[in-house]
């Protein structure tokens, strides 16, 4: 099976594709493994909604319900079990890629309880159980960038684990995130851990910025602010770039790490699918191409950069001063970018709690009703 071309020269350009979604279904019928084989997936991300959704479609996970409430295991350690038990199966799928690029890529995510984004302490110890239920190398941990969530970060990293950091919307709070995983890196080295087998990327969202921002300018209605449309997720993705290589490639703490096995943390553009259908459907990838970063994708975005998306080599780098001029024109209209990033963190938390209580919702029917059949 040969490689979709404009997803290979989107992996030659640097950009890592990775699939967001995941479901035993697609585990099982081989259509990951095809997906690796014809599309350049070589990573899959999964979050309370993915989840949900998969937990929710047809019957694959009957048996296994059935069986775990004949043992009496109540609504959460189902969860608990099925997902990781899924997770760990598209790990050994992604195997291969994580061998074949040193532990870079043929990575799988799995996030702590959307639940626990504001308490540290119960983060990191669901952050360590999970890692060892799943015991698989190329697991990711993935973890909210909320204020509990950035110290929550350094310790789970210290411990050795790897880490998706994840609802990363300013680039204020990617500062700090960076900040965390430097932290964690030094502190996971004075333990004695090999850095070189520690990874991190940090999940920076992209269409919801505009979705958000869109909003605001509609309301405003100026031709100023009308202009401005569709201008302030890529610019905000590409300023968040520039910070990460102030940090990884210029800045001498890095550095020091660095000479004794330490990966930069890299950059994953999230959110990619684009919710406007005025824009261009290949926008957050065609025009988010850059060394060293990875991009993943819903499958309807990555079936459209399949079929006519283009790569016209690095869309980012250097783009610093005229994004930050995008900034200050949005400010000058009157968008106030903090409220922006606090109203969109506060509803990405609400929105994975929300999916989560309808996946313990639905779990708790599915339990009772193998409980009666039984």
């Amino acid at each position: 099976m040969t490689q979709n071309p404009n997803l290979q020269k989107l992996s030659e350009a640097g950009v890592s594709v990775w699939l967001d979604d995941l479901s035993r279904d697609r585990i099982e019928s081989g259509n990951l493994a095809e997906l690796i084989a014809s599309k350049s997936i070589v990573g899959v991300t999964t979050n309370p909604s993915i989840f949900q959704a998969a937990l929710s479609k047809g019957h694959v996970y009957d048996a296994q319900v059935r069986e775990l409430a004949e043992r009496g295991a109540d609504v959460e350690a189902t969860i608990r079990t099925v997902t990781t038990d899924d997770v760990r199966a598209a790990c050994d799928v992604l195997a291969p890629q994580f061998e074949a690029s040193h532990g870079v890529d043929g990575r799988v995510s799995i996030e702590v309880d959307p639940r626990l984004a504001h308490d540290a302490d119960k983060t990191v110890a669901q952050a360590v159980e999970l890692w060892k239920i799943v015991d698989r190398p190329n697991l990711f941990i993935k973890i909210p960038a909320t204020e509990a969530g950035i110290p929550a970060i350094a310790k789970v990293l210290g411990e050795g684990i790897s880490v998706n950091v994840t609802l990363i919307f300013s680039v204020e709070r990617y500062e700090l995130v960076m900040g965390a995983y430097l932290d964690g890196l030094e502190a996971a080295k004075a333990a004695g851990h090999d850095l070189s087998r520690i990874h991190s990327v940090a999940s920076f969202f992209v269409s919801r910025v505009d979705t958000e921002i869109d909003k605001r300018l509609d309301k405003i209605g100026t031709p100023d602010a009308l202009a401005l449309r569709g201008k302030a997720g890529l610019a905000n993705a590409r300023l968040a770039y520039a910070a990460y290589q102030q940090v990884f490639e210029v800045q001498p703490r890095f550095q020091g790490l660095l000479e004794t096995g330490a990966r930069p943390q890299r950059a994953l553009w999230a959110s990619t699918g684009v919710k406007n259908p005025a824009y261009p459907d290949t926008l957050y990838v065609a025009d988010l191409v850059a060394p060293n970063t990875v991009n993943t994708m819903p499958e309807k975005t990555l079936d459209a950069f399949a079929d006519h998306g283009e790569v016209s080599g690095d869309t980012v780098s250097g783009t610093a001063v005229a994004s930050q001029e995008i900034f200050d024109q949005l400010t000058a209209v009157g968008i106030d970018l903090p409220d922006v990033f606090k109203v969109l963190e506060d509803e990405g938390v609400d929105k994975f709690e929300v999916s989560w209580n309808e996946l313990l919702e639905a779990t708790a029917e599915q339990l009772r009703a193998a409980g009666q059949k039984s």
